[in-house]
C-alpha cells in the first residue's frame, strides 16, 4: 500500500512560474502556496498544507488552510535570504531560505517536543493542489462514519469514530476520540485510495488509507518524525465511544451521589505570579468551571475559544472560568508566555493558572481526581462546591455534528447549575 501512496505523491516537485502579483518590497509571490513537511525523502512521504501569503504596507500575512479551518499567522519576518515564520498559538515555527520568488526550504521546528522536532520543509507559489492524486471515474464512497481501531494488532490499541466526507476527488473529515479528535484533516480520494493531512502550528498528521476486499480500510497515521502507527476501520453508522463523563472520576465512589465529600482544590500561581486557590473568595457560592489543559494542545485551543464565550455569556449570573495550564516546561516565565499568547489569542477573560508541574505530573496537582487521561479535561463545580461533572477530552468543530450535541448539552448543563441555589 505504501509504495503505491508514494508514487502517487512522489511527483508534486513542480515549481510554476508566472508574471503573478507581487507586492513591490517583498521578495516573494502573493496568493496561494504549497507547504511540504518532508518525513521521508527516499519514499516521498510527506504531510503537505496550502496557505495564502499576502504583502500590507511591508507586513507579511500567511493563512494556512485546513478543510473549513483557516489559521492567521501574522508574525514574519525577513533577513536578507530568509524568512521566520512564527506559529501564533503554539510554539514552533519555520526557518527558511528564498529562492527567486517563489521557493522556501527550511525547517519546521516545534519548540513543545525535545526530540524529532526539526522537520525538513518547502513551500511552492502557485500550486493550488494538497495532494498530486490521479483522478479515478470509479472511487470508492468513503463517505460517512467509520468504526476505527488505532493499532488494531497491538495490546493498547484505542478506538475512534471516522468521519468523512467526499466531493469532486476531494477528501475532509476527521477522527473523534476518547481523549478529543484529529480537528480538521483535508486531502483527496481515488480509487480505493484517500489521503487525509492536517497542519495547524503542533499536529503536523497524515493519514494513508487503503479499501481492502470486504469494504474494510486498513491504513498508516503518521504525526510528525516520532510517531507511525496502522489503523483500521469498518462502516458503522451506530458505533459510539464510551461516555466521555465516566473516563476519568473522583476518588471514593463510582457515581456522583457518593462525591459530596470530596471537594476540588488547588493553589497555583496566575500570570501574575500570585496564588490563585477555589477557596477564595472569588469563587464562594460560583459556579466553576476548571479546564485542566495546555496551551501545546490543539482540541484545548478549540475549548478555550467555546469557553471564552461561555465566560462572557454567563460571568454576570455567577460562572467563573479557572483554565490550569499544564506546560512542557519547569521555567515559569517560559510557561507564562506561551499561555499568555494562548490566552490573548482566543480572547479569554478568565483566569488562567501555572501549574508548574510537566503535563504527565497532572495527577499530583489533583489528588482527588482518578486516572487523569486527556487534554483537556474539564470539571464542572456547583455552588456548593461539590463536583458535578468531569469531562474528558473535546469535540471539537471539525467533529461537526457531534460538536452541536456538545454545544448544547454544556451549555445546558451549565444554566442548570447557575439556576440552582
Amino acid at each position: 500500500m505504501k509504495n503505491i501512496f508514494f508514487l502517487g505523491i512522489s511527483l508534486f516537485l513542480l515549481l510554476s512560474c508566472g508574471n503573478e502579483k507581487r507586492a513591490a518590497s517583498s521578495p516573494l509571490k502573493e496568493g496561494v502556496w504549497r507547504g511540504v513537511l518532508t518525513i521521508d525523502d527516499s519514499t516521498g512521504l510527506i504531510i503537505p498544507f496550502n496557505f495564502d501569503l499576502a504583502f500590507k504596507n511591508d507586513s507579511a500575512s500567511i493563512v494556512i488552510h485546513n478543510a473549513e479551518e483557516n489559521i492567521p499567522v501574522g508574525e514574519i519576518a525577513f533577513s536578507h535570504d530568509s524568512i521566520f515564520i512564527k506559529m501564533p498559538v503554539f510554539d514552533s515555527e519555520f526557518r527558511c531560505k528564498i529562492s527567486g520568488d517563489s521557493l522556501m526550504t527550511g525547517n519546521w521546528i516545534n519548540h513543545s517536543r525535545t526530540d524529532n522536532n526539526r522537520i525538513p520543509f518547502t513551500a511552492f507559489y502557485g500550486e493550488t493542489f494538497r495532494f498530486d492524486c490521479p483522478e479515478f471515474e470509479d472511487n470508492f464512497p468513503f463517505e460517512g462514519r467509520w468504526e476505527c481501531t488505532f493499532g488494531p494488532e497491538e495490546s493498547d490499541s484505542s478506538m475512534a469514530v471516522g468521519i468523512f466526507k467526499q466531493s469532486n476527488h476531494k477528501a475532509t473529515g476527521t477522527f473523534l476520540t476518547e481523549t478529543g479528535d484529529y480537528r480538521y484533516l483535508e486531502g483527496c480520494y481515488f480509487g480505493k485510495y484517500m489521503l487525509l493531512s492536517c497542519f495547524d502550528g503542533s499536529h503536523a498528521f497524515v493519514f494513508h488509507a487503503e479499501v481492502m476486499e470486504d469494504s474494510t480500510i486498513l491504513g498508516t497515521f503518521y504525526s510528525g518524525l516520532h510517531f507511525e502507527q496502522t489503523w483500521a476501520a469498518k462502516k458503522n453508522a451506530s458505533f459510539k465511544l464510551r461516555d466521555p463523563d465516566s473516563l476519568t472520576i473522583l476518588k471514593k465512589g463510582n457515581t456522583f451521589g457518593e462525591y459530596k465529600q470530596i471537594r476540588i482544590d488547588f493553589a497555583f500561581p496566575n500570570l501574575e505570579n500570585k496564588k490563585v486557590s477555589m477557596s477564595d473568595e472569588k469563587y464562594k457560592d460560583k459556579v466553576v468551571i476548571v479546564q485542566i489543559l495546555g496551551s501545546w494542545c490543539p482540541n484545548c485551543m478549540d475549548e478555550t475559544m467555546f469557553l471564552a464565550e461561555l465566560d462572557k455569556k454567563y460571568r454576570y449570573q455567577g460562572l467563573e472560568v479557572i483554565g490550569v495550564a499544564f506546560e512542557k516546561t519547569d521555567d515559569f516565565e517560559k510557561a507564562k508566555s506561551n499561555v499568555t499568547r494562548f490566552k490573548k489569542k482566543y480572547n479569554a477573560e478568565y483566569e488562567f493558572l501555572i501549574s508548574g508541574f510537566q503535563p504527565k505530573d497532572a495527577d499530583k496537582a489533583f489528588p482527588m481526581l482518578s486516572h487523569i487521561m486527556s487534554f483537556p479535561t474539564t470539571i464542572f463545580i456547583d455552588r456548593k462546591g461539590t463536583a458535578r461533572k468531569l469531562r474528558t477530552g473535546y469535540s471539537g468543530p471539525a467533529t461537526g455534528l457531534e460538536y452541536d450535541k456538545f454545544v448544547k448539552e454544556i451549555t445546558g448543563f451549565t444554566e442548570l447549575l447557575l439556576k440552582e441555589s
